[in-house]
């Protein structure tokens, strides 16, 4: 019998960790413009952000990319900041609870996979298309 009342869920830094696995688990095509982006875990999107993308439940936004895609950038262009990929904990948590088909890793993965395709510029169909693989 499992000992349920020692486990914990896993913190920000274990989901990050996860997330570095699924990056580094991309094609060796993907996987050297995916090495520029810095990857932060919070609890949940600030409000600023919701408010942006007009998401009322916070527990809706798993992640989310905030950079200029590779197909926009510029050799001209500034040094800003670094391209990001956020995942919000709490709603990865919730989701990867709610839908009991999937391991924490394997969600974490997809919304990795999802947010770097924005990163590489990848059109909404192409992006739908990993969504509905992954449905």
């Amino acid at each position: 019998m499992t000992d349920w009342k020692d486990l914990t869920a896993p913190d920000a830094a274990r989901i990050e960790a996860m997330a570095h696995d699924a990056v580094a688990a991309l094609p060796p095509e993907f996987a050297r413009h995916a090495q520029d982006i810095t990857i932060h875990v919070a609890e949940f999107a600030p409000e600023e952000v919701l408010d942006e993308l007009q998401i009322d439940d916070p527990f809706e936004l798993t992640g989310i990319y905030d950079g200029v895609p590779l197909t926009e950038k510029s050799v001209s262009d500034q040094p800003g900041q670094p391209d990001i990929i956020w995942l919000y904990r709490r709603p990865l948590l919730d989701e990867w609870a709610a839908r009991g088909n999937v391991t924490l890793g394997e969600l974490v993965a997809h919304v990795v996979t999802h947010e770097m395709a924005h990163h590489f510029g990848w059109s909404d169909d192409d992006i739908a298309s990993i969504d509905r693989w992954w449905e």
